[in-house]
This record gives structure tokens, C-alpha cells and sequence, in this order.
């Protein structure tokens, strides 16, 4: 399987060269040719993850031989989540919860990141190379220490994580800033989330970047790399063979997966699980107050020219959907003319309209539904007191989305998406169970604890103890420049 450009198919390279490069020098994202994979669920009843991870990303990866593959998840998903199933599914009163939060930094991000090194490692092997490969990252919140645990002291790489100074919680925050690694480095820019992202992509095609790279490659381990999406394609799979297994769903029904999204990207990769085989009936978008994407899907207009909210559910606060541009391109059936044009128009004017056939293509397939930050809290509280689960003010906007889809009448199996631990947000899910919670993170992961009697992650407990190595902070119109002197600095190393 070869891929190419959303906004180009002049140039097709396979997986491993796509891994590498992140996003294409055109400013696209990368895309396989053609999604002609097919994967059989049937054999994955009794499958392990590690199993189904191989199976689904080497029907992807088809350049990495078997045994490459086999390696890296292998050594990625391994003792280092607290659960030996690494994506548990619980069920509740509305269907099942995909629980994707037992990674190392206790967020979904860790399913994607803990094995990108390790597919980026290979990729550099097969082409015997020796440079240095220069890994920015925006972050809202979770991808950062994702990245940042994943990457630190992976050889040839070096890691800079960027993320909006006052757009993430204090127990996020205080993740990144102690992050260990001689490779890396974080980076608070005064502005939000898409900021941090803009600067990352432009940073990619920048000429004055480009300068100061010498025997520098620029990469991103953001979802606009499709090392880092591929992966997340394997959860879908292996939580329907759960279900299965559970005795929930019979092997071939059709069922739906509500997933709270700001980037796009993990719902893309749902979307990529359906057209390889998964019996997916629907893909519900859910989003928080920056509710672009729903008013995207309902009118067909993509406007990102709105008040910015900071919300309780921090790491969906994005306007600028990155992922979408690989929906576009395909429900335009590989138009990249028109994806060039829309993206230049989003760039320009902040805003596109996709033409009534391209809307019809993606409403057949996606709906989307938001919740204020009232409701959230009431999800919150509600679960914890009807069934004593404890859930994120992400789950949260999911299981309000799956709340407003049931009541149109859908009445299919539906699993929402678990993204992060309650205990990174513990003041806010505190709040929302007793309307009192301490102002400290720390002191209210442990009331969180007590309350719940759920232990707080291994990876979580001892955060307040380490020391903090990082503390700039950088305005966001000097971001380009700043990467400009990194890449000199990596340069002459």
C-alpha cells in the first residue's frame, strides 16, 4: 500500500517514508492510495491486542514486514499499561464504555504513541539513515506527554512539545514540565491550541526553517501523521471482538461508536476501521462549547471564525480540525484540487462550503451532537451515582452525545470513548459529583480517590514529588523563528 498527499497524487511513497516525513511537503496529509483492506473480524474473538494490533497495522503498513511489526507492538503495548486486556470495555446502561486510558501517561494518546518510536525506528533502519529526526508537537493537553514518554531518548530523534499556556489543566501541564529525556523539550505559547498547531505545520514547509535544518529531518507525531493514526484504527477492532467475546454483540451486527473529538483524528480512525471490514453502522462526532465540527456536519459549512472557549473537557478546545482534510478527500472521492481549494479557503477566509453531494457522502455515515459545560458535569455526576463509574469531562461530551442520539431513536449497540483517566481532571469531576473539590490537583486526585475508591494511576500518583525541568514561554508569532534556532541548534550537534 503506497500513500500520497491529500492535495497531490504526483508522488506516491510507501508507509514507512510517510511515517517519517509526517506531513506531505505540500502542506497535505498523507493518505493510503487506495482503502481497499480487508480485515476479518472473525478471527479475533479470542485474539489478544497485541495480536489485532499486528493484524490491523500490517494490512496498513504492508512495507514493514511481519516480523517489524510483530517488534514494535511488542515492546509497545506491553507491562507498561495496568491492564493486561490495554483497552478494557465496560459496559453500561447505554451500551459500552472503551476504556483507552491505562497507558503510561493515562490517555489515549499513549495507544498511538508508546509504538510511533518504535514504527520511526524501523522506518529509519530499512533506510539505513543517520540523521536526526526533529519530532514538534502541538499539543491541547494529552498528546504532549504521550510524545513526550514515547520519544524520550529514542535514538535520532529529537522531541519538542508545544502547548497552549493557559489552555490545559494543572495536572497535564505539571506532566509535561516534568518530563525526563535528554531529546526533549516543552514549550508554553501564549495562545491556544490551534496556534500551537499552526505553528508546527507552517514550521514544516517554512523556508526559514528549512534553512537551518542540515542533516535535520522535521516530523510531527501529531494524528497528521499517519504513524501515529494507523494504530488507533486497532482499537476499534479489538473492542468489537470484546463485545463479542462478552456475549454483548453477535459477530457481523452492526454497531455505532460515539467519540468525543476536537482534531478529528480519532474518529478518522474509526472511520478507517469501517471501510476495512468493521461492521460499523454510525460515527458520532462529540464535541464541547467549540462545537465547529457539529455545526460542520448539520450545514455543510466549516467555520472556525467563532469565540474560542476554554472548557472542562481542555484537550477538544480546537477550532481547526486537522484530520478532517483526510474526510474531505475521500468523501470527494480523491479530489485534491477541490481539498486544496477548501484548505486555502479555511487558511484566507477561516470558513469553506463542501458541494451537497460531498455533505450527503459524510452525513450517510457521521452524526454529531455537542453538550455546554452544565451538561457535562451532569453526566459526570449521573453515571458515578446510577453506576458508580468514574468518567472524564471528555467521556462526558461522549455520553451526553449518545444520550441525544438515543433520543432520535437509534437503538443499535453504541460504545463511547473513554479518552483520558477522571484523576487528570479530578478537580473538575470532583466538582461535578460534590459541587466542593479542593483547589489543589494533587489533594483532589487523593478526595477523588477516596470518594471512589477507583486507585489514582501509577503514572499520576507521584507527579506532585518530580521536579519541574520546563518553563519557557514563548509568544505565538515568534514561534516559527524559535523553531528556526532549535533546528540550528540540532544541526550542530
Amino acid at each position: 500500500m503506497r500513500y500520497n498527499s491529500t492535495r497531490s497524487r504526483e508522488k506516491m511513497i510507501p508507509a514507512h517514508q510517510a511515517v517519517i516525513t509526517g506531513l506531505s511537503p505540500d502542506g497535505g496529509l498523507y493518505v493510503p492510495e487506495q482503502l481497499d483492506v480487508f480485515i476479518p473480524v472473525s478471527g479475533f474473538t479470542n485474539a489478544s491486542y497485541q495480536e489485532i494490533a499486528e493484524a490491523v497495522i500490517s494490512s496498513f503498513f504492508t512495507d514493514y514486514d511481519r516480523e517489524t511489526i510483530r517488534n514494535c507492538v511488542n515492546s509497545a503495548y506491553n507491562s507498561r499499561f495496568d491492564d493486561p486486556s490495554i483497552v478494557p470495555v465496560r459496559p453500561f446502561h447505554d451500551g459500552a464504555i472503551m476504556e483507552l486510558w491505562h497507558g503510561p501517561t493515562s490517555a489515549f494518546k499513549d495507544l498511538a504513541l508508546t509504538i510511533l518510536p518504535h514504527l520511526l525506528t524501523a522506518a529509519y533502519k530499512k533506510d539505513q539513515r543517520e540523521d536526526t529526526v526533529a519530532i514538534l508537537t502541538a499539543t491541547s493537553g494529552d498528546t504532549g506527554k504521550a510524545a513526550l514518554s514515547g520519544f524520550a531518548d529514542v535514538e535520532h530523534t529529537d522531541i519538542t512539545v508545544f502547548y497552549p499556556s493557559e489552555g490545559v489543566s494543572a495536572v497535564q501541564k505539571q506532566q509535561m514540565v516534568t518530563s525526563s529525556g535528554d531529546n526533549v523539550s516543552v514549550i508554553a505559547v501564549k495562545g491556544n491550541f490551534d496556534d500551537c498547531q499552526r505553528m508546527v505545520k507552517e514550521a514544516c514547509s517554512s523556508p526559514e526553517v528549512k534553512r537551518s535544518c542540515n542533516n535535520v529531518t522535521i516530523s510531527s507525531a501529531n494524528s497528521i501523521n499517519i504513524g501515529r493514526l494507523v494504530p488507533q484504527v486497532v482499537y476499534y477492532f479489538s473492542t468489537y471482538a470484546s463485545l463479542v467475546k462478552q456475549g454483548e454483540i453477535k459477530e457481523g451486527e452492526e454497531i455505532t461508536f460515539v467519540v468525543p473529538t476536537g482534531n478529528f483524528g480519532d474518529i478518522f480512525a474509526g472511520y478507517l476501521a469501517k471501510k476495512a471490514g468493521l461492521p460499523v453502522k454510525r460515527l458520532v462526532i462529540a464535541s464541547n462549547d467549540n462545537n465547529v465540527l457539529t455545526d460542520f456536519i448539520r450545514t455543510g459549512t466549516y467555520n472556525r471564525n467563532r469565540p474560542f472557549h476554554e472548557t472542562i473537557s481542555p484537550s477538544m478546545d480546537i477550532l481547526i480540525s486537522s484530520n478532517l482534510e483526510r474526510l474531505l478527500y475521500f468523501a470527494s472521492n480523491g479530489d485534491c484540487e477541490l481539498v486544496t481549494s477548501l484548505m486555502k479557503q479555511l487558511s484566507e477566509n477561516g470558513q469553506y462550503t463542501i458541494p451537497a453531494e460531498m455533505a450527503e457522502v459524510i452525513t450517510s455515515e457521521f452524526s454529531a451532537y455537542w453538550c455546554d459545560q452544565d451538561m457535562c458535569r451532569q453526566e459526570i455526576r449521573e453515571l458515578f451515582e446510577q453506576e458508580h463509574i468514574l468518567i472524564d469531562p471528555h467521556t462526558a461530551v461522549a455520553v451526553s452525545a449518545l444520550h441525544q442520539y438515543r433520543a432520535e431513536g437509534h437503538k443499535e449497540y453504541a460504545v463511547a470513548l473513554s479518552t483520558a483517566s477522571p484523576y487528570k481532571f479530578a478537580q473538575d469531576v470532583l466538582s461535578a459529583i460534590t459541587a466542593n473539590a479542593s483547589q489543589d490537583p494533587f489533594e483532589a486526585m487523593k478526595q477523588l480517590e477516596e470518594l471512589s475508591g477507583v486507585p489514582i494511576p501509577a503514572g499520576l500518583a507521584d507527579l506532585e514529588s518530580l521536579p519541574v525541568r520546563f518553563n519557557t514561554t514563548i509568544d505565538k508569532e515568534d514561534g516559527i523563528s524559535w523553531i528556526a534556532g532549535k533546528m540550528e541548534e540540532l544541526s550542530h550537534d
